[in-house]
């Protein structure tokens, strides 16, 4: 048989390619994170129920309880992760549709929220059966499962998970505009937490704090991990997009990794004092995970550093795919150690029984809210404090970026915008926030702020206008960047139907009686994650509402002056009306809520209504003055452009409408004389 002839560069087997999909490496990661997750608990044992006067859970229900706690989570972070790749680390086309590297993770998140609602689902009855001492073949029973979950609290929210992973995972299908994977994107964030309001932060005292500081944990431990899943998939798919999407999400992980390290330890500090952190197995765990935090830390600093540089100068992906490969399997292991977490009940530190205050609101209260306690009597509000924060630092930054290029920026806008941060600083913040949760009259006075005077100052700060004129356009050839995307979200068909004078008005108006006269708020009274909502509803409604009246930013809907006098003319009377009812109810709001709380210096929960009813109806006339003068000053600088317009326009032309009318009377006047001869 003849040799077998060397074959031509056509004929020679092509080298063996990389894998184009990062499965493997997450596969790798689920089976990672499952080991840590299962040994830890194993290490460390479970919960003794026989406090509760129970069983404890058989064995195999305590590590599902985990493993599908762990499969949820890795599930959300992809999906997150998926879905921020789509909305903002990749360009769209420019018909406004998703493109390809778009249209690959907005279905890959729609893979993840069908595990992501499939886990979810599991996890809720595996804490049912958990919570209950039961095994898990017990919740095929319908009774057993329905008395369980309508007691507790955990497998409640892990539906409340499952409901918004199966919208998700039906929208990822259904949609293909950039708008709508915005949205998705936005809506998927609210999926982490349900949970975070209902685990171990939600219970003992200071709840308030150690809920809050795992709210801004998972949601950013889920942009970090979900959105470096996503660009090495994205790298290993070979994207010419690759550098655009590390340099953005470069900014973004440093964020997440500050946010998480902060957060964590406000919430380790709430739960374990620092000289007992080594001397318990949940102190230990939070050792070992803030070590793999600050592992990761240092993986992200040579990401910045090295490899996103090699990628954006020199088109090297090598270094990002091997750092971040890593880097994700260390995130996997850390989120492990968080599953375990879940499951080690933290240590119960002194003798002392909590209050009842303590354990409705997370504090006690000192005494009677007098001046001096409502003023500075402060507790950190950690989500609107935060908030409030950061939104005056970005707007300095903002000025300060356009008076180094040279450009004015108005004093009043930027004394108007700082007054509304401070005051939803002091709304949540100072003794009114530590009040308003025990106390109808005080959370009235908070109700007012947020929804009516923080409103009406950001609004007349002008933000959108400010950050249009600091970011600098992207360009026509470039991907769109923040100023697109902002101008994209004002000019939104959603913008357009929140804005219309109708719709804005009622919401506003209506929110009143809805909340205080359905049941709904005494319901809200009872979970500090209803207090997080409403304030969040309070701001969003009133600046929506205020913002097309006399907001300085351009308005999808912008009425004439007589129409915005109009409308706020029309709220007035049910502002009134609404503080008339309360002044005059013989029912208590919320009364059960009150009453278990028993404050003793409330001896009559009708009168602090009342009290609160009479300051919704003398403090709403204030806001109506402010609103009533911006408006008029607004019409009076109108008037002057218009003015100055008008002169400019007649120096230009050097007075021609002035000489023609003059000619036309000195004709008719010749003419007048013509006759009479």
């Amino acid at each position: 048989m003849p040799p077998e002839q060397p074959r031509s560069a056509e004929e020679a087997p092509a080298p063996a390619r990389r894998p184009s999909s990062a499965l493997p490496l997450l596969a790798a990661g689920v089976v990672l994170a499952t080991f840590v997750a299962i040994g830890l608990v194993a290490l460390t044992g479970v919960a003794d129920y026989s406090v509760l006067g129970i069983e404890g859970p058989e064995v195999l229900t305590g590590y599902g309880t985990v493993v599908t706690r762990l499969l949820a989570d890795i599930a959300a972070v992809v999906c997150i992760g998926s879905l921020l790749l789509a909305t903002f680390l990749v360009p769209p086309q420019r018909t406004g549709l998703v493109g390809a590297d778009g249209f690959a993770a907005l279905r890959t998140a729609g893979v993840a929220a069908w595990a992501w609602f499939i886990a979810a689902v599991a996890a809720a009855l595996y804490s049912a059966a958990d919570a209950g001492g039961r095994g898990a073949h017990e919740m095929f029973d319908p009774t057993v499962l329905v008395g369980l979950v309508s007691a507790v609290e955990q497998p409640k929210a892990w539906l409340i998970t499952a409901s918004i992973a199966l919208v998700l995972a039906l929208g990822c299908r259904l949609v293909l505009s950039w708008q709508w994977t915005a949205l998705l994107f936005l809506f998927s964030i609210t999926g982490v937490l349900p949970v975070a309001f209902t685990g171990h932060s939600a219970s003992g005292g200071a709840h308030d704090l150690a809920t809050d500081s795992l709210v801004f944990h998972l949601v950013a431990a889920a942009l970090w991990v979900g959105g470096l899943i996503a660009v090495v998939a994205l790298g290993w798919r070979r994207s010419p997009h690759i550098g655009l999407a590390a340099r953005r999400f470069s900014s973004v992980a440093l964020a997440c990794w500050v946010a998480m390290a902060l957060s964590g330890l406000v919430n380790a500090f709430v739960r374990v004092s620092p000289a007992s952190i080594l001397e318990t197995q949940y102190g230990l765990l939070l050792v070992g995970k803030a070590t793999a935090l600050a592992v990761l830390g240092v993986f992200g600093h040579q990401q910045r550093s090295r490899a996103v540089r090699a990628v954006v100068e020199r088109g090297d992906r090598r270094q990002l795919l091997q750092l971040g490969g890593v880097e994700v399997l260390i995130m996997f292991a850390t989120l492990g150690i968080s599953a375990a977490l879940s499951r080690t009940p933290y240590p119960a530190e002194g003798t002392e029984e909590p209050g009842t205050a303590e354990v409705l609101i997370g504090y006690d209260l000192a005494g009677p809210p007098t001046l001096a306690r409502l003023l500075f009597d402060w507790r950190p509000d950690l989500i609107y404090g935060t908030v409030a924060i950061a939104l005056a630092v970005l707007y300095l930054a903002g000025v300060r970026r356009l008076r180094r290029r040279g450009d004015p920026w108005p004093v009043g806008r930027t004394v108007a915008w700082l007054s509304g941060c401070a005051s939803i600083l002091i709304a949540t913040s100072s003794g009114i926030g530590r009040y308003a949760p025990a106390m109808f009259s005080v959370h009235m006075g908070l109700h007012m702020i947020m929804s009516m005077v923080a409103p009406i100052l950001l609004a007349l700060g002008g933000a959108v206008t400010l950050a249009l004129r600091a970011w600098r356009p992207a360009g026509k050839d470039n991907p769109p960047g923040p100023r697109e995307w902002l101008l994209t979200l004002v000019e939104s068909r959603l913008a357009r139907i929140l804005t219309q004078p109708v719709v804005a008005l009622v919401l506003f108006v209506g929110s009143f009686y809805l909340l205080y006269f359905s049941g709904l708020f005494g319901f809200a009274l009872n979970y500090h994650s209803a207090h997080v909502v409403m304030n969040a509803h309070f701001l969003l409604v009133g600046y929506a509402f205020f913002w097309p009246l006399i907001g300085i930013d351009p308005a999808p809907r912008r009425l004439p002056a007589l129409g915005r006098l109009g409308v706020m003319f029309v709220s007035v009377p049910f502002h009134a009306f609404f503080g008339v009812i309360l002044m005059n109810a013989t029912t208590v709001v919320g009364r059960e809520f009150y009453t278990n709380i028993g404050l003793p210096w409330v001896t009559d929960l009708l009168t602090d209504q009342q009290l609160g009813g009479g300051m919704a109806w003398a403090l709403g006339e204030i806001p109506v003055l402010l609103v009533f003068t911006a408006l008029m000053v607004q019409w009076a600088r109108a008037d002057a452009r218009e003015a100055r317009r008008i002169d400019r326009r007649a120096d230009a032309t050097d007075d021609e409408d002035l000489a023609a009318y003059n000619a036309m009377l000195r004709q008719l006047a010749e003419q007048e004389q013509h006759r009479q001869r």
